[in-house]
């Protein structure tokens, strides 16, 4: 098979579509004949060095796709050949065949096509983990999320909107702002021009900042808020007021998710197929895709997004 490979941590000129040898898919396990993957952050960090996959994980990036299943393992029963599914991966989309714990699959939404999935996996399991599952958002709380532009705010906005919440996202520009407003958002900040925390009360924050919002976050908590941490663009090191959250009741966590273990990865899944998949088909919350690219422009695709003005995801599409 062919798949992204890079030659050493660098740029984007690193990653070059080569042969590399088939997976197989062990017990447990199901291969994957890859239509589309897609862009993550994460994928940038990988690439340059700073974000190594877990233990015994394909170096190929790319944490998911949407496909057909090619070949099950032993003691899989739940899918067969030919089953058109995408993937919570924690590696490996960047290829034509990958092999994923059967706990990992879903099947297709209902209304969206085989390629336009592989925006989903991602996206809908961190939103749904940390937002709902972690955060315990509650219909009528406010819910503020950082980088409301990004594939995980564009989502965010959606589900926090179908599960009766009050929106509140922080943008770069302005017209990421009016877009942000045109998905769903009730207050839209353009944080380069305004203080969000002089602006939002928020009972829960959904940060991919870090350290650089820790302090402006604490700020912004209602009484019992919840400050949850899932990327580290502003740094990895601050300081905290204990005292701020004590007389607050609140608290911060910080997850990630691609370093769980698989049953758990399996449990959010069920959640999201559950709760998130009927939305999907009705309507009511739908992939943001800003860009389909073939696999051999992946370059191409991390410059984008390393530029800054990619709106919802950017999708590969493979063969």
């Amino acid at each position: 098979m062919r798949a992204i490979t890079v030659s050493e941590p660098g740029g984007p000129e690193v990653m070059a579509w080569t042969e590399v040898p088939d997976p197989t898919p062990g017990p447990g396990e199901v291969l994957v004949r890859v239509a589309a993957t897609a862009v993550n952050r994460a994928d940038l960090l990988q690439r340059k060095g700073f974000y190594p996959p877990p233990p015994g994980t394909t170096e190929t990036i790319g944490l998911e796709c949407s496909g057909t299943v090619a070949a099950v393992g032993p003691d899989v029963s739940e899918w067969t050949v030919g089953d058109e599914v995408c993937a919570l991966l924690a590696g490996g989309g960047y290829a034509e065949l990958v092999k994923v714990p059967a706990e990992q699959l879903m099947p297709i939404p209902e209304g969206i096509d085989l390629v336009t999935a592989a925006a989903l996996p991602e996206v809908s399991c961190t939103v749904w983990s940390n937002v709902m599952r972690a955060a315990r958002l509650n219909a009528g709380e406010t819910l503020l999320v950082h980088g409301g532009g990004s594939g995980i705010g564009t989502h965010a906005i959606q589900i926090g909107k179908a599960f009766g919440a009050r929106v509140a996202v922080t943008a770069g520009s302005d017209e990421r702002v009016r877009q942000c407003l045109d998905l769903g958002a009730d207050i839209a900040i353009n944080y380069r021009d305004e203080e969000f925390e002089k602006l939002v009360e928020a009972d829960v924050i959904l940060d991919n900042m870090g350290a650089k919002y820790l302090a402006r976050n604490v700020t912004a908590l209602t009484r019992g808020g919840r400050l949850v941490i899932i990327g580290m663009q502003g740094g990895v090191a601050a300081e905290l007021n204990i005292g701020a959250l004590l007389a607050k009741n609140a608290w911060v966590t910080a997850t990630s998710l691609r370093y769980r273990p698989v049953a758990e990865k399996g449990s959010i899944i069920e959640d999201v197929v559950g709760n998130v998949w009927p939305l999907v088909a009705a309507g009511t919350v739908r992939p943001v895709v800003h860009e389909v690219l073939p696999i051999e422009r992946v370059g191409d695709a991390h410059r984008l997004l390393d530029e800054g003005g990619v709106f919802g995801k950017l999708v590969l599409t493979v063969g």
